[in-house]
């Protein structure tokens, strides 16, 4: 049906008539008349009467379709000639018009029979059946080619007509099928690329390279077969054009009638349709071609991704298995090398990662469609070779340390073999005269200065020094051999003391001999093996002697702890105990019952889904401290030296305190606003404690400080004893630790600043300061202002940053005052500069930027204060400029 349909409606073209054009009983010349109406002429036709009705009406109903609505409107002039024919024939065509005629008639001109008979008959004829023909429009009557001439221009009449218009049938029917073929060609072209262009439009990406590529290469050669039909159709319009043209171009004089003007515009006009589709086409399809290539780059990228990940991350794995740091210096030497070959190894996939991160950005920057995925896999990448440089670089410091520690303990244990060796060589019986006995003194005097050369005098720092690397293998090692040399300068010492004796006093000879009883612990003293006859010849077996009683007394000293140790101890487990239990009561009691169906009606609106605000990581520290931390510490009891290692070996685990305190302002606020709900008083009663939740809330903050506490009172029990740098090192652990917490509840206070804090690094040191400005640029009446009225600013160090906020306190719900830091500047510490001392103020330093052109300059509450943040500063200066080189 709606084939039927479109057939019924589609414009008639000179194709479908081709036959009824070419026989010519009606044309369209393009002549006018004098008001442009177009004129059809029915030529002298011999067979006019038997042209069948339905080719009269297509011929005629086609000619006048060809001129424009404008022209068509006017009205159609008929010229009917008739010169040689009959009054019947020209009685038949007038009647066939009147009936048949589609368009708007203005005037019928009949050129009537020539002959004399045939001309009176047509006269007496029109009067009697003018009526007849049913014509509402003038019919003129003419007795030649003369009279028409007077009624329209000979230049819009053909030769045929006694006129000049040049006028060829063939080649009018071949312009008119040119025509209708070019506009078909237009049509048809502009659907196949409006059909191409859905097609695009609606074609999914695929997700590999391989589709990609061909689905790129398909479209772009369909895009260049379309480009070629495109050209085509443009040259076919382009030559219709010039034929159409022809005439003007041959002879200046001649001029295109009306029609062949039409025609001229007619092709004009489908030739800028045709440049308009291209354009839009050319539009669509370089945005399109464009997320084609991009979509091309991005499988690429993706595919480098995953093949560069995953030699990464093989990378990664083989780094992790370096886990042994080395018993030996061959054997660390030997680890030092493999971690070289490996980092060599690891050069060309982290170059190949760095370049294809820089790839990614370019895409970046390129206005890439697909940033959200780009975006995350660059920073992946860049994370995983900073993952791995900082990992090699921390191995090679443990490496390094273990090689100096091991290098040292093959010192120190050459060094108590030398010491051992020359006690025993220096002979008793030289050493009976005073010159015997000074030079003895100045042989051990030279060999003890060796002692400071090797940094073998000081354990205490010799432990803070290697304690990052020391398993309990090493330490094991090493405590023996700090313990030998211990032993070995006791024997040194001792024999100074003789050596000093006989020095300064002759006296008879001493006849060494074993030690005596009183000082000896009470127990059997080692077995000697040599006879007893030998004992008093020299010094040499007196030295060995020693040696071997002092080992076999070594750590009976140890074993003896004072009342006051064990208390401490005892306090600390218990206070532990109870703390366990609360914690175990506050997560079954309260949180626990957030999720009892019988409690849901209790628990207010406002704590719906807010647990884990109310009670941070509660649960994280709870089982921390029952499963690990509480054990660890039972385990002290009969080992009370162990109680710092307890400390240092959880540093990292205590830092769940931080995220704990942090969180509680947040806390703080939910139990204001619900804290006085009939669930909490139902879980407390329940409970049956005295206090209410927000008391045992308080327990992890009160905990923390606790531990500090005991540690001081260890500390006082314990000066001067084995252990004593290990429990300071675990209650500086704990200040620590306490000071990252203060710091980081400051920290979480910064308001306006719009970068990420946690990027900025480690947050070192925080604190509020006078402030002075001095900016090179600033006008002098500012500079002069800065310098007497100083601004109150509370300073955070940060190891990539330096912020200034201004520090405000706000009243929260009748409560206690809290701080609020607003942000109002910030420094790069890779820009900055450090002025230690100001004149007139020994409190002052200067912090200055861009080569002085800012200067800010700091005063602190205290000279102590100053100098710490100085060091601080320092520090993160000098960290830079050693990771520049």
């Amino acid at each position: 049906t709606d084939e039927i349909m479109q057939q019924e409606i589609r414009p008639l073209v000179a194709v479908d008539i081709i036959e009824q054009l070419h026989r010519q009983f009606a044309i369209l010349s393009g002549g006018r008349g004098k008001d442009g109406a177009p004129i059809i002429t029915f030529p002298e036709f011999a067979g006019f009467s038997e042209i069948p009705d339905d080719d009269f009406l297509n011929v005629v109903t086609y000619l006048t379709s060809i001129p424009s609505l404008e022209a068509a409107s006017i009205g159609f002039i008929i010229i009917i000639d008739r010169r040689r024919d009959k009054w019947s024939a020209v009685k038949a065509s007038l009647t066939r018009i009147a009936g048949a005629f589609p368009g708007n008639l203005q005037l019928v001109f009949v050129l009537r029979p020539s002959r004399f008979i045939q001309r009176a008959i047509a006269d007496i004829g029109i009067k009697l059946y003018r009526d007849d023909f049913k014509m509402k429009v003038p019919i003129i009557m003419l007795n030649s080619v003369s009279d028409l001439h007077g009624y329209i221009d000979k230049s819009q009449l053909t030769r045929e007509l006694g006129g000049t218009l040049e006028y060829g049938h063939s080649q009018w029917i071949h312009h008119r099928t040119a025509i209708e073929n070019f506009a078909m060609t237009v049509k048809t072209t502009a659907q196949m690329l409006q059909t191409f262009g859905t097609d695009l439009a609606e074609t999914e990406l695929p997700n590999d390279v391989q589709c990609t590529e061909e689905l790129l290469s398909s479209h772009t050669e369909h895009h260049g077969k379309l480009k070629d039909e495109l050209k085509l159709a443009v040259k076919q319009g382009a030559t219709l054009l010039t034929c159409i043209r022809e005439p003007v171009t041959r002879s200046a004089n001649s001029k295109l009638s009306p029609d062949e003007l039409e025609n001229v515009a007619t092709v004009e006009r489908l030739l800028a349709q045709l440049d308009e589709t291209e354009k839009a086409f050319d539009q669509f399809w370089t945005k399109h071609h464009l997320k084609l290539e991009q979509c091309l780059q991005l499988r690429h990228f993706e595919h480098d991704f995953r093949e560069v990940k995953l030699t990464l991350d093989n990378l990664m794995e083989t780094q992790a298995g370096f886990a042994d740091i080395g018993d030996s210096v061959t054997r660390v030497e030997n680890l030092l090398k493999e971690q070289k070959h490996l980092e060599e190894k690891g050069q060309e996939p982290l170059e190949k990662a760095q370049s294809l991160a820089l790839h990614g950005e370019q895409l970046i920057q390129n206005n890439h469609y697909a940033v959200d995925s780009i975006r995350p896999k660059c920073v992946e990448l860049r994370r995983i070779c900073d993952d791995f440089t900082n990992e090699t670089k921390k191995k090679y410091d443990i490496l390094g340390k273990s090689l100096e520690l091991h290098k040292q303990l093959d010192k120190a244990s050459q060094w108590c073999e030398a010491g051992i060796y020359l006690l025993a060589s220096q002979a008793v019986d030289k050493c009976q005269s005073q010159e015997g006995a000074e030079t003895a003194l100045v042989e051990i005097e030279k060999f003890l200065v060796t002692a400071k050369e090797h940094q073998l005098s000081n354990p205490k720092e010799f432990y803070n020094q290697f304690d990052m690397i020391l398993t309990p293998e090493i330490k094991a090692n090493a405590q023996r051999i700090v313990q030998k040399l211990e032993d070995v300068q006791e024997m040194f010492d001792k024999r100074q003391v003789s050596l000093k004796k006989l020095a300064a006093k002759q006296t008879r000879p001493v006849q060494p001999v074993a030690p005596h009883p009183e000082s000896s612990p009470k127990r059997a003293s080692p077995k000697i093996t040599r006879p007893a006859a030998q004992e008093n010849t020299s010094y040499h077996f007196q030295a060995r002697s020693y040696v071997q009683h002092k080992y076999f007394e070594t750590g009976l000293i140890e074993k003896c702890i004072s009342k006051s140790q064990g208390h401490i101890i005892n306090e600390l487990i218990e206070t532990e105990r109870v703390y366990v239990e609360e914690l175990q009561s506050i997560i079954e009691g309260y949180a626990s019952e957030m999720d009892n169906p019988n409690l849901v009606h209790l628990i207010p609106s406002a704590l719906q889904n807010k647990k884990e605000i109310l009670f941070g990581n509660l649960p994280e520290i709870y089982y921390f401290h029952n499963r690990i931390f509480l054990k660890e510490i039972e385990n002290c009891i009969e080992n009370p030296e162990l109680l710092a290692r307890c400390f240092l070996k959880r540093k990292e685990d205590l830092q769940i305190y931080e995220k704990y305190c942090q969180n509680k302002p947040r806390s703080e606020a939910l139990w204001r606003q619900c804290g006085d709900s009939i669930f909490f008083q139902e879980c407390q009663r329940k409970l049956d404690h005295k206090l209410s939740l927000d008391a045992y809330l308080l327990k992890p903050v009160q905990r923390i400080t606790k531990y500090q506490l005991l540690l001081k009172e260890m500390l006082k029990c314990s000066k001067n004893s084995e252990g004593t740098a290990e429990l300071e090192e675990a209650l500086a652990t704990v200040l620590d630790i306490i000071k990252s917490v203060n710091d980081s509840m400051h920290q979480i206070a910064i308001t306006g600043y719009e970068g990420d804090v946690s990027e900025l690094g480690k947050l070192l040191m925080q604190g509020s300061f006078n402030v002075w400005t001095d900016h090179k640029k600033g006008h002098n009446k500012v500079k002069d202002l800065a310098r007497f009225k100083p601004m109150q600013r509370h300073l955070f160090l940060y190891t990539k940053m330096l912020l200034f906020c201004k520090k405000r306190e706000e009243n929260t719900d009748g409560h206690e005052k809290t701080a609020s830091y607003s942000f109002k500047n910030s420094l790069k510490m890779s820009t900055v500069g450090i002025t230690e001392n100001v004149k007139g103020d020994n409190k002052k330093f200067e912090i200055w930027y861009n080569g002085r052109e800012e200067v800010y300059i700091i005063q602190a509450s205290s000279v102590e204060l100053k100098n710490t943040w100085i060091s601080e500063i320092r520090k993160v200066l000098t960290g830079q400029l050693e990771a520049c080189r």
